[in-house]
């Protein structure tokens, strides 16, 4: 079969769908797939990987998204001739999708891995929040209805779908892991790092953005830290250059500079072992779809500190796997220092952790998503190119 992924931003960007789309790639390939990502942008990357059509667009800062309303006709035509197609934004690569791929009858599968209405809210504070509500409503329910097959990566996000006015079939299929990495990690050398032994490592892995909600975690880090003076908090991850320094002056207001470690990008293979070095996994992000660091944690083995909300609300069970709280900072604060004090609950709840990341493995996802592809592939008929549709293809061939 051969599947296309159609996505705004692909490596060498960093987030969790990247992350998902080249695991799932490997996942399908290795099914024996041919598995094709078209994107924009960094047309110079080289990496080793194949199969990955860049497409020019213009930068948009520092984001690592390009601008872009079409792709080249080589590019075009390649998608044309995939048996499915797999959208993962819904608005560039969504419009894309439909232009190219409906005319020829191609199945389109759209998976909603972004809380676009708390995003906006985030990246363009002046935008009231009825706006950027009103625009989604406006924009979602019809473009999920255009889509073969929508699916949302947990429970919490279809009910935000269902909130933007999507009316028909939701699938819920979660983002898979390849959980190995995690399951059979070895612990980094506190030593190395100087620490102690008996310290408290609280551990924070992902992109560092406003979104991501790190000024209130830094906050009730600093409360934690009056209680118990060996804590540590690390920050892994990276993010764009403004935003980073404001982050980084932020433990200076709190006087807590010396207990808040900025690790800084890692490779993708050695996160696994900075997970392992530390005790507990925390984060306060609210926009999380499907937290795939939150998911990795697991499978390390760590008990996770959230806010209960879509995504980290779906993948954490209260008391069971971790500790929710909701997005108030004596609640999470209060919440975090009885997980921190409470040793015992670390070895229970990582290990039920550990356990409930099963659910998430790849290879588990990769089956449901295969079963999706066949059955849609299996019941579109191709349609023979209408006269309008071949006439564009020749006068688009002439103007190359």
């Amino acid at each position: 079969m051969k599947i296309g992924m159609m996505t705004d931003a692909y490596k060498p960007y960093v987030s969790g769908i990247t992350n998902y789309i080249d695991l799932n790639k490997r996942a399908l390939e290795i099914a024996g797939h041919d598995v094709y990502v078209f994107t924009f942008g960094d047309l110079d990357h080289e990496d080793g990987e194949t199969r990955v059509i860049r497409n020019p667009g213009l930068p948009l800062a520092d984001t690592g998204f390009y601008l872009s309303l079409r792709y080249k006709t080589a590019a075009k035509k390649l998608l044309q001739t995939m048996d499915v197609v797999h959208v993962h934004h819904p608005f560039l690569s969504g419009r894309l999708a439909l232009a190219y791929c409906r005319p020829k009858q191609i199945p389109i599968i759209f998976t909603n891995h972004t809380r676009y209405d708390l995003y906006a809210q985030a990246r363009l504070p002046l935008m009231p929040e009825e706006v950027s509500h009103s625009l989604l409503q406006a924009y979602m329910p019809n473009f999920c209805e255009e889509m073969d097959m929508v699916i949302s990566p947990s429970q919490g996000m279809e009910k935000i779908l269902r909130e933007y006015g999507v009316e028909g079939h939701i699938e819920v299929v979660p983002n898979g892991v390849d959980l190995t990495r995690f399951h059979d990690a070895k612990p980094l050398s506190r030593a190395e790092f100087n620490f102690e032994v008996n310290d408290t490592l609280l551990v924070y892995a992902g992109r560092i953005a406003p979104e991501k909600n790190l000024e209130f975690l830094i906050q009730a880090f600093a409360g934690v830290s009056h209680v118990i003076p060996n804590a540590h908090l690390l920050i892994v991850g990276g993010g764009q250059k403004e935003h980073m320094e404001e982050i980084k002056a932020i433990p200076d207001e709190y006087d807590v500079q010396d207990r808040v470690h900025f690790v800084g990008m890692i490779p993708y293979d050695k996160l696994p072992s900075y997970l392992a070095m530390c005790d507990v996994f925390v984060t306060a992000s609210v926009t999380e779809v499907h937290p795939l660091s939150v998911i990795e944690a697991m499978g390390t083995g760590l008990p996770i500190m959230g806010i209960d909300s879509p995504g980290v609300g779906d993948s954490i069970t209260d008391g069971i796997t971790g500790l929710l709280a909701k997005e108030d900072i004596a609640s999470f604060t209060a919440k975090l220092t009885y997980l921190c004090l409470n040793k015992d609950l670390h070895k229970k709840f990582g290990t039920e952790a550990r356990k409930a990341s099963e659910q998430y493995s790849i290879e588990r996802t990769t089956k449901i998503m295969l079963g999706h592809y066949s059955r849609l592939t299996e019941n579109t008929k191709p349609l023979k190119p209408k006269l309008d549709e071949r006439l564009m293809s020749i006068l688009e061939e002439f103007l190359k």
